[in-house]
């Protein structure tokens, strides 16, 4: 399926990114959907060339995999551990994060592989899954929802798999970094039939929104 040939349908994850993806696509030149929208989750730019979806982030992808979205843009965590099969055109410079390994701070530096079986608690099974597998560690996998440094704690796990930012908010519970898994950023996404059949708008989003990620890599530091 794709959407309708003379709009660009464009699924957007709704959460604290939202804002600085929006201004990322102003700045790019991109139709932005219109201001007075309220709770609507499917909103028109002003010239109605380009259609938002406002969706959770662990939808978007699937938005974009069923032709329901021409391009979307969601986090690149949520992308990995979804395992959609869509094009991955440009990382935008939004939404920096990391994936991180974490667990208490008086934890004894054991390497992970000498440990005997650890329970494990996060919002991404798979990837954690595929990180321990990888490195041939036994490890029980228990899926959490949110609050995740909750799970030390009070002894449902050993050890987390969370997005990190600043690690405020795992120092305040007496957690630390052991190993980062992934570099997280939010990445544009694109359906792969919409990729062909709407090539010419398809390829003006990914130009203009490449031109300006470029210019912000070039500002010195």
């Amino acid at each position: 399926m794709v959407s309708e040939p003379d709009v660009l349908v464009i699924a957007i994850a709704k959460g604290r990114d939202t804002e600085a993806i929006l201004a990322h696509f102003d700045k790019a030149g991109i139709p932005l959907p219109t201001k007075d929208g309220g709770r609507k989750l499917i909103l028109e730019s002003d010239d109605h060339r380009v259609r938002y979806i406002m969706a959770k982030p662990a939808d978007v992808a699937t938005f974009v995999e069923y032709g329901a979205a021409d391009l979307g843009v969601c986090g690149l965590d949520v992308l990995r551990e979804g395992g959609r099969d869509v094009y991955e055109p440009l990382l935008l410079p939004v939404g920096h994060c990391r994936l991180s390994l974490a667990g208490p701070a008086d934890r004894p530096d054991t390497p992970l592989r000498y440990e005997s079986q650890m329970r494990v608690a996060t919002s991404f099974p798979k990837l954690t899954a595929d990180f321990f597998r990888q490195r041939g560690v036994n490890a029980e996998i228990i899926t959490l929802k949110g609050s995740v440094e909750l799970a030390p704690l009070v002894g449902l796990a050993d050890l987390i798999v969370d997005l990190v930012q600043t690690g405020s908010t795992l120092r305040a519970n007496g957690l630390v970094e052991i190993r980062t898994i992934l570099q997280c950023q939010e990445v544009l996404i694109a359906n792969r039939a919409s990729y062909r059949l709407k090539s010419v708008a398809v390829q003006r989003v990914i130009e203009a929104l490449r031109q300006i990620a470029n210019q912000q890599e070039a500002i010195p530091a």
